[in-house]
């Protein structure tokens, strides 16, 4: 038996769409997944490296890969109204905002391009993971940071307010979807077991839409948010049909993610 290795978030929407795969009833034919579960910046980091068959990676980290790693169509989170948001413990005037410091969950996500596209001046800087950005925030550690994930339900309860919602800002800018995170594919692979990887990622995902109940389990073990509701809602908002198909608008709103990287220098 051959194997492939796949890593992913402990993130609701991902252990969501690959639960399958994941406890082994889903695979190439021919072949076991062993799965491996980082946090987002983990994953962008390993990326470089080449460490895995397949991994989910933020969109910014594919245009740094794609000499080695193919963009998969399936597994991504990408869509309408679910972009990272700029939090506070109170409101602070856009003028003001490059005085502050800012948490942000990894240098390597999109969050970050996000911000540097919308406040390329804001400078004063410090990456932690995902999941300790509120925390930074409300210990004053930093005047304001970007949320992600689970964060994105929980920041109003935890008393903090929204300063700019980076994703409707990209939306107003460009019309397309937000492209956050995709799994890719070592182009190694080949075309055939590429193909295949994807028929079996997107029958996994139907069949997590079709029976979520089979997935919770699975979902509750890894989350960072153990509150039925905050997965539920996790799920609802990042697993959507781009997550089955990219389609026109997903592979465009990429192409526009590029564009305006480039233009900005954030990538040469």
């Amino acid at each position: 038996m051959n194997a492939l290795s796949m890593a992913y978030s402990p993130c609701p929407n991902d252990t969501f769409m690959f639960c399958d795969v994941a406890e082994g009833k889903l695979a190439p034919a021919g072949y076991e997944v062993n799965v491996h579960l980082h946090d987002v910046e983990t994953l962008n980091r390993l990326a470089l490296k080449a460490c895995y068959d397949l991994t989910k990676v933020s969109f910014r980290t594919y245009l740094l890969i794609r000499e080695s790693y193919q963009l998969l169509n399936v597994g991504a989170a990408l869509g309408f109204g679910c972009g990272p948001l700029l939090v506070a413990k109170h409101p602070i005037p856009e003028a003001d905002l490059t005085k502050c410091r800012v948490a942000i969950p990894g240098e390597l996500t999109t969050a970050h391009l996000l911000l540097q596209l919308w406040a390329p001046a804001m400078r004063l800087k410090t990456f932690v993971p995902y999941d300790r950005i509120m925390a930074e925030v409300l210990q004053d550690k930093v005047e304001c940071g970007v949320i992600i994930h689970e964060s994105r339900f929980m920041y109003e309860e935890a008393g903090l307010v929204c300063l700019a919602d980076l994703g409707q800002w990209w939306e107003r800018q460009t019309g397309y979807p937000i492209p956050l995170g995709c799994m890719v594919a070592r182009k190694t692979l080949g075309p055939s077991l590429i193909a295949e990887i994807e028929r079996v990622l997107r029958r996994s995902i139907l069949r997590s839409r079709g029976n979520p109940g089979h997935t919770s389990g699975y979902v509750g073990q890894h989350a960072q948010e153990t509150r039925d509701d905050v997965q539920a809602r996790h799920i609802a908002m990042f697993v959507n049909d781009f997550s089955l198909d990219l389609g026109v608008a997903g592979h465009a709103a990429v192409a526009k993610l590029e564009e305006l990287a480039r233009q900005a220098g954030v990538i040469s």
